[in-house]
């Protein structure tokens, strides 16, 4: 099998809900160490990745305080939820060698470097990670929607959405048995079959930018990997 990498860079989405694990918040430290043993093999093999990542799992555990709240400040506060975990994730990252380096939407210069396109470009070019926190820094905004503004920007082959299932099914695989694994989908199939691969402006974005994604299971061993290659693995959602 080519070690060949399909896709020189690439932007990696993790929702805040993979850092939890089996746990109902927070972030599990064995799941994180998966995650970012992952993500070092992918960038042995000379890929360069870019990452945005969510903040649920630690929002989560404040929801239903905000539930009154005012709908621009409890995203704020979700923003910074997604600054926690890319900390954490950097953290990692450096305990097993790998560069990282965290660029936040919202300012934060003790903590993280304001996100800057060409340094975010350089660090990449560089084979540094960068783990881009606080989505878009504007309430209403998704971190789905960050993910396909920051692909876009960074130039990215493709984007990969990391999710607890292994690809975007015909019925919810947990539910019905029979359901069938899409190996590939147009975006058009995609609307037509109201098929949830992710929030509607983040796909739009990515259909008019004609950036494909990959849906894939991040808690299956050496998936990440597969789909960098090349290989059958997930679902394709395509021009």
């Amino acid at each position: 099998m080519s070690q060949v990498p399909a896709y020189k860079r690439i932007l990696l989405k993790l929702s805040g809900e993979a850092l939890m694990g089996d746990d109902s918040y927070g972030i599990n430290r064995a799941t994180i160490e998966q995650i970012v043993g992952q993500i070092k093999e992918v960038v042995e093999l000379g890929v360069e990745v870019g990452i945005v990542i969510g903040g649920g799992n630690i929002f989560r555990g404040v929801a239903p305080a905000a539930a009154g709240m005012d709908r621009a400040t409890a995203d704020y506060m979700g923003m910074m939820a997604t600054v926690m975990n890319a900390l954490a994730l950097k953290d990692a990252m450096t305990k097993v060698g790998l560069i990282a380096r965290v660029q936040s939407a919202l300012t934060m210069q003790q903590i993280a470097e304001p996100y800057v396109r060409g340094k975010a470009m350089q660090y990449l070019e560089e084979g540094k990670v960068v783990i881009f926190a606080a989505g878009t820094g504007n309430p209403f905004f998704t971190t789905d929607t960050a993910a396909a503004l920051r692909g876009m920007e960074m130039n990215v082959d493709i984007m990969l959405k990391a999710t607890k299932v292994d690809g975007v099914y015909t019925d919810d695989p947990k539910k019905n048995p029979d359901a069938v694994r899409y190996q590939t989908l147009t975006f058009d199939e995609a609307i037509s079959r109201n098929l949830k691969v992710m929030d509607a402006t983040a796909f739009a974005l990515c259909r008019d930018q004609q950036l494909n994604i990959k849906v894939f299971s991040i808690f299956k061993n050496g998936a990440l990997r597969r789909v960098v290659l090349g290989e059958d693995e997930g679902t394709l959602v395509h021009c």
